[in-house]
């Protein structure tokens, strides 16, 4: 019953971290066309998260954590447009270094290793039910 209880805490930092995913590829999708405001300022710049694996003291195992959320350092985009305030002698201005495309994959991706993990907690519950029953 205790690896059941162990697999069940493992899937849930999963989750978590899984979660922490999904909010900062939704801040770079939000974000996506956030341009500067003058010249010499700089777009949205597209965050990415890393993740590292702990010793969780409580289960004795390693989990999965965030270790930080850092900035993509990929070059911006530019575009043509002399009209606005941030754009440069030439008439450019920068842009984002998102791409919607790209995003929509992290998501994707993060969403379904959530689910995974959320089938594991159910299927983790359901044997430590069963159990149950049986030792009644």
């Amino acid at each position: 019953m205790a690896d059941l209880l162990k697999t069940m805490a493992i899937s849930a930092a999963g989750m978590k971290v899984q979660g922490a995913r999904l909010r900062v590829i939704a801040e770079n999708i939000a974000n996506a066309n956030s341009l500067a405001q003058t010249p010499d300022g700089t777009p949205y710049r597209r965050k990415v998260i890393i993740f590292k694996n702990e010793l969780d003291r409580r289960i004795g195992l390693n989990t999965v954590h965030v270790d930080k959320i850092r900035p993509d350092m990929s070059s911006f985009g530019k575009k043509f447009d002399p009209s606005h305030p941030a754009a440069d002698a030439d008439g450019y201005v920068l842009t984002p270094n998102v791409k919607s495309v790209v995003e929509m994959m992290d998501m994707r991706e993060a969403h379904r290793s959530y689910e995974a993990n959320v089938t594991v907690i159910r299927s983790s519950k359901s044997m430590l039910e069963a159990a149950i029953e049986i030792l009644k």
